[in-house]
C-alpha cells in the first residue's frame, strides 16, 4: 500500500451506527421496508486517499444496509471488517484487508450489501486518481522544497440510511390456573396479524392433556360436539397429546381468522384437579403499516 495512503488513513475517525435491516434468518424478511434518511458527511478526497466511514454492527445472522454515494470523481467503494481495519491503524502494520461488496468507478449510486454474520464491517471509499509524483517533484525543483501543487479535490458526499420495518415484541396474552373438567377448555386468543406469528404455550397440569390451536369457528364446533375432536386435529398442525408439563411453539396463519386455544383430558379423572396455562406471542407494536398483507387463499 502506498505510504501517503497509509498515513492517510491513520489520521481517520471511525464512527459507530446502527444503520441496518437485520433480516437474515428472520421471519419476517419479506415485509416492506423503508429507507429514511440519517446522518451525511462531506469529505475532500485527495487523489489514491482512502476514507473510512461508518462501522456496521449487525446482530447474528447479519443485516442490509443502504447508502446514497456522489463524488466528483470516481471512487471504489467496499466494506471491510472493522477489526482488520483496526489492525491496520497501528503504527508500523501492515494493510490487510478482505473487501467485500466491491463497487468500482462510482460516482453517483446507492450502495447496498448484505453484511454476511454479527462480525462488525467498516464501509470504505478510495479515490481512483492516481497522485501526479512526477509533476510534484518538478514544481519542488523549481519553487523550493516546501511547494505544493494544487490537486482539486474529490468531493464526496455520503448520504446514510436507517431501514424502517415493523417492530415486534412478545406480549403475554393467557396467564390463568383452572379447574380442569372433563369438558374442554376453550380460550379465544386472538387474530393474527401477520403470517408465521410465532406463539409460545406453557401448560403444568397433574393429569395428561390434550392441547390445541384451532381457527375459533373449528374449536367453537368441537365444544358444540358437531365436530369429533380427532376431525379438528387433523386441521391443525399445532397440537400436542399427554401434555402434563411441556412448553411448544406454534406459528399463526393470517387466513385462519382467529385463533383458540382448547385444552382438554386425555384420562377419566375423580375429584378436584388444577391445570396452568400460559400463552405468549409476538405482536407487532410498530410500524404495523408496514406488515405484508397475507397471501390470497
Amino acid at each position: 500500500m502506498d505510504p501517503a495512503n497509509t498515513s492517510s488513513m491513520r489520521n481517520l475517525s471511525i464512527f459507530a451506527a446502527l444503520l441496518f435491516c437485520v433480516l437474515a434468518a428472520n421471519l419476517h424478511a419479506q415485509n416492506q421496508i423503508v429507507w429514511t434518511p440519517a446522518n451525511s458527511e462531506n469529505i475532500p478526497l485527495e487523489p489514491a486517499s482512502l476514507h473510512a466511514g461508518r462501522v456496521y454492527s449487525p446482530a447474528v445472522g447479519g443485516g442490509d444496509m443502504h447508502v446514497q454515494i456522489d463524488s466528483r470523481y470516481p471512487v471504489t467503494v467496499a466494506m471491510a471488517w472493522a477489526d482488520e481495519w483496526n489492525a491496520a491503524m497501528r503504527p508500523g502494520a501492515a494493510a490487510h484487508f478482505s473487501f467485500l461488496c466491491v463497487k468500482e468507478h462510482v460516482t453517483s449510486t446507492i450502495y447496498e450489501c448484505h453484511l454476511p454474520s454479527e462480525r462488525p464491517m467498516i464501509i470504505t471509499f478510495r479515490d481512483e486518481r492516481r497522485p501526479e509524483r512526477p509533476v510534484l517533484s518538478t514544481v519542488g525543483a523549481i519553487l523550493g522544497p516546501g511547494a505544493r501543487q494544487f490537486i482539486s479535490p474529490n468531493d464526496l458526499h455520503i448520504q446514510y440510511y436507517r431501514c424502517v420495518e415493523p417492530e415486534f415484541h412478545w406480549r403475554r396474552i393467557l396467564n390463568e390456573k383452572y379447574q380442569i373438567t372433563p369438558a374442554p377448555k376453550v380460550y379465544s386468543l386472538m387474530t393474527p396479524d401477520h403470517d408465521g406469528q410465532e406463539l409460545s404455550v406453557k401448560v403444568k397440569s397433574p393429569i395428561p392433556l390434550t392441547v390445541a390451536l384451532l381457527p375459533s369457528h373449528l374449536a367453537d364446533q368441537v365444544y358444540d360436539k358437531t365436530v369429533t375432536l380427532t376431525d379438528a386435529l387433523d386441521q391443525t398442525g399445532c397440537k400436542e397429546r399427554g401434555v402434563q408439563s411441556m412448553s411448544f411453539n406454534c406459528t399463526f396463519n393470517v387466513a385462519n381468522g382467529t385463533q383458540t386455544l382448547l385444552i382438554l383430558p386425555d384420562i377419566d379423572f375423580r375429584g378436584n384437579k388444577k391445570a396452568t396455562v400460559e400463552a405468549n406471542t409476538v405482536e407487532c407494536v410498530e410500524h404495523c403499516e408496514l406488515l405484508s398483507p397475507p397471501a390470497n387463499p
